[in-house]
C-alpha cells in the first residue's frame, strides 16, 4: 500500500518526506518536484515569504538514474532562510536552550492555545511550526510522486479557483488537463477571467485593512477507472478517504463531492445523474456530475469532483482579533507571524496533491504490481474485465 509521512518545522532546517508502497521503475526527477513546488508558490496575495524561502529539493533515497526502486523514496526540502538567518538558526536549534522570545498572546482560529493545552507548552511557537501550512510543502513532494504513477494509467488531477471571498465564477466549463497552464497563469488560478477579476479586487482591498480571505477550490480527476474504493467498509470508501485526505489540510473547514450540498435541497428525481449505454464506447456512461464521480463509496470512469472551503487564515498582517496573553492572563490582540492575504490558490495545488495520494493508493490497492509495467498491465486487464463484466 502507498503510504507517507511527513516531517520537519516551518521554520527549520528542511521538510522531510518519506512515501512507501511504490513500484520500481516509476520516472521521476528533482526538476518533476520542483516544478510542483513552484505551483503551490503561486497566486496573488502571496506574502514576501514566498520571495525569500527556495524550496531546494533533494532525493535522499529510493531513487536511481531517474527510477524509483521499489523501495522508500526520501525526499528533502531545505529551507533556504533558515540557512541564511541567524534569528531561526537560534529559535529552531534542536540543542538544548532557552526560547529567544516566548510567543505567549496565542492566535484566534490557530492551533496555538489548543496545541499548547494538550502539550503543556508554554510558547506557542512549540505549536505554530508545525502546524503551519508550510508542511504541505513536503506533501506536494510525494504528490508529484502520486501523480506520475498515475500518469501510467492515464489518470490527471487538476484545480482551480471557484470563489474567493464573495467573488464567485459563474462559468459553467470545467478546465481540462489541457487547460492547466491556463488556470496556473491567472493571478488567483481561476479559469474565469471574469471572476478572476473581481477576486483580484477582493484580495486588494484586504490587503489595504490587513485583513485575510478565504475561499473554495474545485479538484478534478479525469481519467479514472470504475471501481476505486469500496462499498462494503466504512474506511474504505472513496469519498469518506477523500473528505479526510482534503480535511487535513491546514484551514480548510469542509468539503463536498460532487455538488453535495447543492443536491441536499433538491427532490430526489433531480439529485442523480442518469445512467446510459453508449453504444460507441460499449459502456456505461452518466450525465451530469452531481454525483462528483462517485457512487456507493466507489468510482464511476466519470469525473471526479472534490471541492475544499478554507476559511480565512487566521494570522492577519494586521492583528486586531481578541485574545488573552497564557502566562498574564491579560486581554489583548494576537501576535503577529509574516503571513499572506490569502493562500486559496495555492491550497488548490495542495488538494490535487491530496486527492492524488488518496488516488494513487487505491489504484496501488486495486492493481498492486511490483513494477510500474505490472501495475500497468493490472490495470488495462481490470478495465477489461469491467467492460466484460455485464
Amino acid at each position: 500500500m502507498l503510504r507517507y509521512l511527513t516531517a520537519g518545522e516551518s521554520h527549520g532546517q528542511a521538510l522531510v518526506v518519506i512515501i512507501e508502497g511504490l513500484p520500481a521503475g516509476l520516472q521521476i526527477t528533482v526538476e518533476d518536484i520542483q516544478l510542483e513546488l513552484s505551483r503551490r508558490r503561486l497566486g496573488y496575495g502571496r506574502g514576501p515569504r514566498q520571495r525569500f524561502e527556495v524550496d531546494e529539493v533533494t532525493l535522499i533515497g529510493g531513487v536511481r538514474h531517474g527510477r524509483t526502486l521499489g523501495s522508500p523514496v526520501a525526499i528533502e526540502i531545505k529551507n533556504t532562510e533558515w540557512f541564511r538567518s541567524d534569528k531561526w538558526h537560534k529559535e529552531m536549534d534542536p540543542a538544548p536552550g532557552a526560547t529567544l522570545d516566548p510567543l505567549t498572546k496565542v492566535r484566534p482560529g490557530h492551533a496555538d492555545l489548543a496545541g499548547m493545552q494538550k502539550y503543556g507548552f508554554t510558547d506557542a511557537r512549540d505549536v505554530l511550526e508545525r502546524a503551519s501550512a508550510r508542511e504541505t510543502a513536503a506533501r506536494v513532494a510525494a504528490g508529484a510522486v502520486a501523480k506520475a504513477l498515475l500518469r501510467t494509467i492515464g489518470v490527471e488531477v487538476i484545480s482551480h479557483v471557484i470563489q474567493m471571498g464573495s467573488a464567485k465564477s459563474v462559468n459553467a466549463q470545467r478546465p481540462t488537463p489541457a487547460d492547466l497552464s491556463v488556470v496556473d497563469d491567472s493571478p488567483v488560478r481561476s479559469f474565469d477571467p471574469v471572476a478572476a477579476a473581481l477576486m483580484i479586487a477582493e484580495i486588494e482591498q484586504c490587503a489595504k485593512n490587513g485583513d485575510s480571505l478565504g475561499g473554495i477550490v474545485e479538484v478534478l480527476a479525469y481519467g479514472l477507472p470504475v471501481g476505486l474504493g469500496s462499498h462494503v467498509h466504512w474506511d474504505r470508501k472513496l469519498d469518506a478517504l477523500l473528505a479526510q485526505a482534503m480535511m487535513s489540510i491546514q484551514a480548510v473547514k469542509g468539503v463536498e463531492i460532487g455538488d453535495g450540498f447543492e443536491v441536499a435541497g433538491r427532490r430526489g428525481s433531480l439529485a442523480h445523474d442518469p445512467i446510459h449505454w453508449d453504444e460507441a464506447t460499449q459502456s456505461f456512461v452518466r450525465t451530469g456530475s452531481l454525483s462528483g464521480g462517485t457512487e456507493g463509496g466507489m468510482t464511476t470512469g466519470e469525473l471526479l469532483v472534490v471541492r475544499a472551503a478554507m476559511k480565512p487564515l487566521a494570522t492577519l498582517n494586521k492583528p486586531t482579533l481578541p485574545t488573552v496573553d497564557v502566562i498574564t492572563k491579560e486581554a489583548g490582540v494576537s501576535f503577529k507571524e509574516r503571513t499572506d492575504v490569502t493562500a486559496v490558490p495555492a491550497m488548490g495545488v495542495v488538494g490535487e496533491t491530496m486527492v492524488a495520494l488518496v488516488l494513487a493508493a487505491e489504484a496501488q490497492r486495486k492493481f498492486g504490481g511490483d513494477s510500474v509495467a505490472e501495475f500497468v498491465r493490472n490495470a488495462i486487464s481490470a478495465k477489461e474485465s469491467t467492460q466484460q463484466a455485464l
